[in-house]
C-alpha cells in the first residue's frame, strides 16, 4: 500500500488489524477502493449505524467486514459498554446460497486467526450448528427465518448468544425494504436489542437504494439522521443496452413464434460465453432452458444453457453457480431472481432480460452482474414479446404497453432513478406472526408487554392500542384459537397457535404453497409447489429436461419422475409484482414523445411508432378517458399498481367488472355514464370495500385469522390508497 496522508486509503489500511492487512496483501491489492476507505474510517472511528451503497462487485462486503473484524481482533475484550460473550458479529442475508458464499469469503479473511465463522440456515448440518452453540463467537451468518427459529426454540439462550455482539450486518438491504420480510427482520432486531439490554449497531449493504431518508429510517427509526451514508461516487461503467421487439407471426405461418425467435437469438449471441438470462418466472425458466437445450442438441454442441431457480435442488443450483464462478466452461444460466443478489458467480458478459420486469431497482441490480472486469461494459439485452395485431385487436394491445414499460424502465435506469420504499403499512399478518413468536419464546406474555415490545419499540408503530386490542381479540376467538388468556391475564398459545408454531413453516412470514419432492431414479432434483392438478402420466419440463410423472405419493409428498420425450413447464405460482407510479408516468411520456431511443432494434422501433400512432388516434394525448364503443371506455390514469387497483375496486363496487391493474384500463361502460354517474359517485362516496367488489383481502400468511374490519384496514394501509381516489377522479373528469 503506498504511503499518503491520514485521509487516504493508505492511512485506513494502517488502522486495520495485522491479520486483515496480511489478507489484503495476499490478495494482491495495491490500494483500497474509496468506498472501502471511507467505510473503514466510519466504522473504526465511531459507533454510528452505517449504510454502504455501491454497485454489484463494488467491494461492499469488504468495506464492512475489514473494519468490523479488525475491531474484534484488536480489542477482543470489547469496546465501550459491549460485554464479552456470544457471537462477535452477525451477518443477515436474504438467501441461504448468499450466506454460504459469504461464509467462504469471511473464512478466508480470518484464516490466520482463531476467529470462527458460523453459517446457519436450513442446509447447514446440525453438528455444525451444535458446535456454534457450544462455543459461540466470531461471525454468525444467518437468514431472518433461522433467527426467528432461534427465538422460538432457544428463547432463553438468546441473551447469552448475542451478549457480546458488536454489530449486525444486513446484506442486500434493498430486498428488505417495503416488504413483510423486511418488517419481520426489523422486529427480530428490535427483540434482539431488548434481549441483550442495549441497541446493537447496524451496518447495511446495498447496491440499489431510493430515497435515502426512508432507508435511514429503516435502519434506525428513532434517529435516522445519525445513520452514516457511504455511497460509491466512482464514475459509472460503460453500458451497452439493446431492447429487442418480437411480434407474434400469427396463424398463417409467417415465421417462428416469439418464444422460438427469442430463444434463437439467445442461442446465437450467448453460446460460447458466460451470461445470465432473467426469464421472469420459474415457468419461463423451464420453457427457455428446454428450448435452448434442444437447440444445443440439434446443433450437436454441448448444452450450455441451464436453469436456476428456487425450486431446483441445492445440488443443481450449486452446480450452475460453481460452473459460472470457475469460468473455464461457457455457461448461460436461465434464472429467476435467485441470481439477482450478491452470490459470487464471477464475471458474466451479458445479462438477458425476457420482458421488462416489475422494478427499476431490480433491473439495476441485475445489470450490475455484467461488466465487472476493468474496462468491460455492462451489457443488457431486453426481449419484449408482443401479440400480432389485426382489425379486431384490442386498442390496449395496439398501445404496446409492455414495450413502453421496457423503454420507461431503461430510461429511468439510465437516469439512476429507482423505486423508494413506501412506509405506513400496518402489516397485521406479520404482527400476528410476531405475537405468536414472542408468546412461544417466553412461554406467555401480557398484552401490555407485547404492545411495548412490538409496537412501541418495534416496527409496528402505526398500530395504536385499540387496533392492537382488536387484533388480540381476533386471535383469541373460539374459531381461530391462536391464543388464549390464563386466569392471571397472561396470554398463551391456544390449541391452533401451538400447532402452527410447532411446524417448521412458521418461521417465515411469507406464505408457501404445499411442495412435493421430485425424484428421478431415486435422486431428488427439486421441489414443486402444488398450485395445479398433477396426475400420473402427465408430462412436464423440470431442471431443463422432460419427464413423465410415474407415481405420486400423497402421504410422503413425493412425485416419482421418469424421462420423457414430451412435456410442458408446470405452474409454480407466486410470481408477479407491483409497478410504481414513476414507471407508469414515464410510460405515458414515452408514448407522447417523439424521440426514438437508440437502444431499440428495428422491430421495437416500428412497434413504438405504431403505438404512438394508436395513442394519437385514440386521442389519449391530454385525455384520461376515451370512448372506444358505445359501452366501452378506456381509462388511462397512468398510475402504479396500488392506485389503479384502488380505482378498479371502486368501480367494481358499482358493478363495473374490469381488470384490477394496468397502465390503461378498459371499463364496460359508456363514457357519458362514467362522467355523469359513476365517477361523481366515487368522488362523493369514496372507496367502499363491499362484497360486490369481489375483492380478495386474504393475501398474507395470517390474514385468514383476522376479521373483515381488520383486513380492510390492513389493505388500505398498503395495497390500496383510499386518499388517491379523489384526485384520480378529478383528473379523469378533467377538473385538474
Amino acid at each position: 500500500m503506498p504511503a499518503s496522508s491520514s485521509d487516504d486509503p493508505a492511512a485506513r489500511f494502517d488502522s486495520l488489524a495485522r491479520p486483515i492487512q496480511r489478507w489484503i496483501r495476499d490478495r494482491g491489492w495495491t490500494t483500497l477502493r474509496p468506498v472501502q476507505a471511507e467505510a473503514i474510517g466510519a466504522i473504526m472511528g465511531g459507533e454510528s449505524d452505517v449504510i454502504v451503497a455501491a454497485a454489484t462487485a463494488g467491494g461492499k462486503t469488504e468495506a464492512a467486514f475489514l473494519p468490523l473484524l479488525s475491531r474484534v481482533l484488536d480489542r477482543p475484550g470489547g469496546a465501550g459498554s459491549v460485554p464479552a460473550g456470544g457471537f462477535d458479529l452477525v451477518y443477515i442475508g436474504p438467501l441461504k446460497a448468499l450466506i454460504t458464499d459469504q461464509a467462504l469469503r469471511l473464512e478466508g479473511m480470518v484464516e490466520k486467526t482463531d476467529m470462527a465463522v458460523h453459517p446457519w440456515h436450513g442446509d447447514v448440518a446440525k453438528a455444525r450448528k451444535d458446535r456454534a452453540l457450544r462455543s459461540p463467537g466470531g461471525v454468525l451468518l444467518i437468514t431472518p427465518e433461522s433467527l426467528e427459529a432461534m427465538f422460538v426454540l432457544r428463547g432463553r439462550e438468546v441473551p447469552g448468544l448475542f451478549a457480546g455482539t458488536r454489530a449486525i450486518v444486513i446484506d442486500e438491504l434493498h430486498t428488505f425494504l417495503d416488504s413483510d420480510r423486511g418488517v419481520h427482520l426489523r422486529s427480530l432486531l428490535s427483540r434482539l436489542d431488548i434481549a441483550v439490554g442495549r441497541r446493537i449497531r447496524r451496518v447495511g449493504l446495498s447496491a440499489t437504494l431510493g430515497e435515502m431518508e426512508l432507508v435511514r429510517s429503516y435502519l434506525n427509526p428513532d434517529d435516522p439522521d445519525a445513520v452514516r451514508l457511504i455511497a460509491d461516487t466512482a464514475p459509472g461503467q460503460e453500458l451497452q443496452i439493446q431492447l429487442r421487439g418480437y411480434v407474434e407471426p400469427g396463424q398463417e405461418g409467417g415465421g417462428p413464434s416469439n418464444e422460438v425467435a427469442i430463444a434463437g437469438h439467445l442461442f446465437d449471441k450467448l453460446r460460447g460465453s458466460r451470461n445470465l438470462v432473467f426469464a421472469g418466472s420459474r415457468r419461463n425458466v423451464e420453457t427457455y432452458s428446454d428450448r435452448l437445450a434442444g437447440m444445443c442438441r440439434r446443433a450437436k454442441v454441448p448444452v450450455e444453457f441451464l436453469p436456476h431457480h428456487g425450486s431446483l435442488s441445492r445440488d443443481r443450483r450449486t452446480h450452475v453457480e460453481d460452473t459460472l464462478r470457475d469460468g473455464r466452461v461457457p455457461l448461460t444460466a436461465i434464472c429467476t431472481s435467485t441470481l439477482e443478489l450478491g452470490i459470487d458467480i464471477g464475471d458474466v458478459e451479458c445479462v438477458g432480460h425476457i420482458g421488462p420486469g416489475f422494478s427499476v431497482a431490480s433491473l439495476r441490480q441485475r445489470l450490475g452482474r455484467s461488466g465487472r472486469r476493468a474496462g468491460e461494459p455492462a451489457v443488457l439485452r431486453m426481449y419484449v414479446a408482443m401479440p400480432k395485431l389485426g382489425p379486431q385487436s384490442n386498442p390496449i394491445d395496439r398501445l404496446r404497453l409492455e414495450l413502453a414499460q421496457g423503454i420507461a424502465m431503461i430510461d429511468l435506469l439510465l437516469e439512476k432513478w429507482c423505486e423508494p420504499p413506501a412506509p405506513g403499512a400496518l402489516n397485521l399478518s406479520t404482527l400476528t406472526h410476531q405475537v405468536l413468536s414472542v408468546i412461544a419464546e417466553r412461554g406467555g406474555a401480557s398484552a401490555a408487554r407485547l404492545y411495548r415490545m412490538l409496537c412501541e419499540r418495534g416496527p409496528f408503530r402505526a398500530v395504536d392500542p385499540p387496533l392492537f386490542t382488536a387484533l388480540l381479540r381476533d386471535l383469541g376467538r373460539p374459531d381461530t384459537a391462536l391464543i388464549e388468556q390464563s386466569a392471571d391475564g397472561l396470554l398463551l398459545l391456544g390449541e391452533a397457535g401451538e400447532r402452527i408454531v410447532a411446524h417448521y413453516g412458521f418461521y417465515a412470514v411469507f406464505q408457501s404453497p404445499e411442495e412435493y419432492r421430485l425424484l428421478a431414479a431415486g435422486r431428488e432434483i427439486g421441489t414443486l409447489p402444488v398450485v395445479s392438478v398433477l396426475v400420473p402420466g402427465m408430462a412436464l419440463v423440470f431442471a431443463g429436461r422432460r419427464w413423465q410423472i410415474a407415481e405420486i405419493d400423497e402421504t410422503a409428498k413425493v412425485i416419482e419422475l421418469t424421462p420423457s420425450q414430451e412435456g410442458a413447464p408446470p405452474l409454480f405460482g407466486g410470481e408477479g409484482g407491483a409497478i410504481h407510479d414513476g414507471v407508469r408516468a414515464r410510460m405515458r411520456t414515452v408514448l407522447e414523445g417523439r424521440d426514438v431511443p437508440r437502444y431499440l432494434d428495428r422491430a421495437a422501433r416500428d412497434a413504438l411508432a405504431m403505438a404512438r400512432e394508436e395513442y394519437d388516434r385514440l386521442r389519449l394525448r391530454g385525455a384520461a378517458m376515451v370512448a372506444i364503443e358505445e359501452k366501452r371506455t378506456l381509462i388511462a390514469p397512468w398510475a402504479g399498481t396500488v392506485r389503479t387497483t384502488t380505482l378498479s375496486l371502486a368501480l367494481r363496487g358499482r358493478d363495473l367488472a374490469m381488470d384490477a391493474d394496468g397502465a390503461v384500463l378498459e371499463v364496460p361502460c359508456g363514457i357519458d355514464a362514467l362522467r355523469t354517474e359513476h365517477l361523481p359517485a366515487l368522488r362523493e362516496n369514496g372507496l367502499e370495500l363491499s362484497p360486490k367488489t369481489g375483492a380478495t383481502l386474504v393475501f398474507d400468511k395470517f390474514h385468514e385469522y383476522l376479521s373483515p374490519p381488520l383486513l380492510i384496514r390492513d389493505a388500505l394501509s398498503s395495497r390500496l390508497d383510499r386518499h388517491s381516489l379523489g384526485p384520480m377522479v378529478k383528473s379523469l373528469l378533467g377538473e385538474v
